[in-house]
């Protein structure tokens, strides 16, 4: 069965807001000014933030794997506690374990990098002067 993506886009929503909420916080982390933010729309892209240019590649791969480390560990500290007791003792899910089950699986659905956030990874890595470390930082997320 054929689910199209921009309905797993308006269905998971919370996650699409939460990645930009994170580009936005890790702008603001390396005093990046902010242009624009986007939250959520039923369009492609989903949302976006526009930014001014970063200082270094550091700055730029650290804003577009915002997300990725954010919404990783805010999907996980939400579903996790709601899914154990399903999981592990077989109890049967509340209404709050079931919302919160959405909402950390919705989040962490959206921590991948977007088409665009993995191009300006792989173009930041590519480039010559990106340090060694920071390399060894981002390739495992691209």
């Amino acid at each position: 069965m054929f689910i199209p993506g921009m309905l797993i886009t308006i269905v998971t929503f919370p996650g699409v807001i939460v990645h930009e909420l994170a580009h936005q916080l890790f702008c603001r982390l390396y005093k990046i000014p902010v242009f624009k933010v986007v939250y959520f729309q039923a369009e492609n892209p989903a949302g976006y933030v526009i930014h001014e240019a970063p200082q270094n590649k550091m700055q730029s791969i650290m804003i577009s794997i915002g997300p990725f480390i954010l919404n990783t560990i805010l999907g996980a500290l939400i579903a996790l506690p709601a899914s154990l007791p399903v999981l592990h003792f077989g109890h049967t899910a509340s209404f709050l374990d079931a919302i919160l089950i959405y909402l950390g699986v919705s989040i962490a659905m959206h921590a991948f990098p977007s088409t665009g956030d993995a191009s300006s990874i792989w173009k930041a890595v590519n480039e010559e002067e990106t340090p060694f470390w920071v390399k060894i930082v981002a390739y495992p997320v691209v």
